[in-house]
Parts: C-alpha cells; structure tokens; sequence
C-alpha cells in the first residue's frame, strides 16, 4: 500500500477529507498527519480518524532529520500539503523529489507566494476585481507555490462576494477535487516506478 503523510497548520477539515477518502482503499492510505502547531485542530482530527499525528518545532522542520525519521518509520511515500503554512524544507524536498503535492486557494500563477494563504488569498482575488477564483494543484518545489501545475478548476466570484462567501465556494472545490487528484497522481508515480511497491527505495 501506498503510505501518505499529509502536513497541516490548522484545523484540518481538508485532511479530514482525504482521509475519508481512502478509507478502506487497498492500495492508497493516509498513515500520518504532521503540524507545525501544536495546538492545531487538526491533531484532534487525527485522534477522532485513528491516525497518528505529529508536532514538530520549525527548528526541527528545517534541519528535517527527526521528522525524516517520524516518515521512514510510518514507511511514507508520498506528502500531501493541506493547508499547510511553512516552505518545505530542502531535506524534506530532497528525501521526496517529485512526491509533494500542495493544493493553492487560487488560480495560480496569481495569487501566490510568501504570505498569500487562506483569507490573504480571498480578499486579494475580491479586491482586484476578478471574475473566478478556484483551486490550482500543484507539485512543492524550492519556492512557494511555484511547483508544475498538476490541476486547476475555477468557480465564479460574484460582485458583493464576501471573504466568507468566496472561501466556501472555494473550499467546496478543495474537498471535491483534491482527494481525487492525488488518487490520480498516486497511481501515475506507481506506475512509472517513482512509488516503490516494497520496502525497498522508501526513503532511507
């Protein structure tokens, strides 16, 4: 089976999701969810679903080896980023080239970067005027959300939209699309042999 860590920094409704997803799913599964907050809703989730989570301190993030350890260990192969706030860091790209996905709360290439998340995202779009927003998929690399768009889908912002009312069609969107998109990606990198089918190539 194909073992899935999925990072979050709130309260974790997208993890949630996923994880509903690929419940009783052979092949694809979600093992663990990993926080940068402590005291992130999330965790609590995590309880409730009956998968094990993770605090790490942005310290240990950056230096990467003890949360490496976490992964191999939870034998992970494959990292999904659900509303997670922090740039990945280079051990952890290194250790998973290629087996990062995030999902972004607009059509990029607008919109993005450092500091553009969640509400930030919304008001932006309401601000200048746009017609449609949605939800861009994406691979992590070294940059804020600048990784080879996997899937974008877009829905239409209404004059009067409120933050609020804008992140709900958004949000909707996320929680339609996303677990799908990663079963696809999943099984694509299966395929090509980037997921390892054994123990053998796991990171480590």
């Amino acid at each position: 089976m194909t073992q899935i860590a999925i990072f979050a920094s709130g309260s974790g409704s997208n993890a949630e999701n996923i994880a509903d997803y690929f419940k009783g799913n052979p092949d694809i599964g979600v093992a663990l969810i990993l926080s940068n907050k402590q005291d992130a809703y999330v965790h609590e989730r995590a309880k409730k679903l009956g998968i094990a989570s993770f605090f790490f301190t942005k310290v240990e993030f950056d230096e990467g080896t003890k949360i490496l350890d976490v992964l191999r260990k939870n034998k992970i192969d494959f990292i999904v980023l659900a509303g997670f706030l922090l740039k990945i860091s280079q051990p952890i790209l290194d250790a998973f080239s290629g087996r990062i996905i995030n999902i972004h709360p607009a059509l990029l290439p607008k919109y993005g970067g450092k500091g553009m998340y969640g509400d930030k995202v919304h008001q932006a779009v309401i601000d200048a005027g746009e017609t449609e927003s949605g939800i861009t998929i994406h691979y992590v690399n070294e940059h804020y959300d600048a990784g080879h768009i996997i899937y974008q889908v877009s829905c239409e912002v209404q004059s009067g939209d409120s933050c609020d009312i804008l992140a709900a069609r958004v949000h909707a969107l996320e929680y339609a699309h996303f677990p799908r998109v990663i079963e696809d990606v999943v099984r694509e990198l299966y395929m090509r042999g980037d997921i390892p089918s054994n123990e053998k190539g796991r990171i480590g």
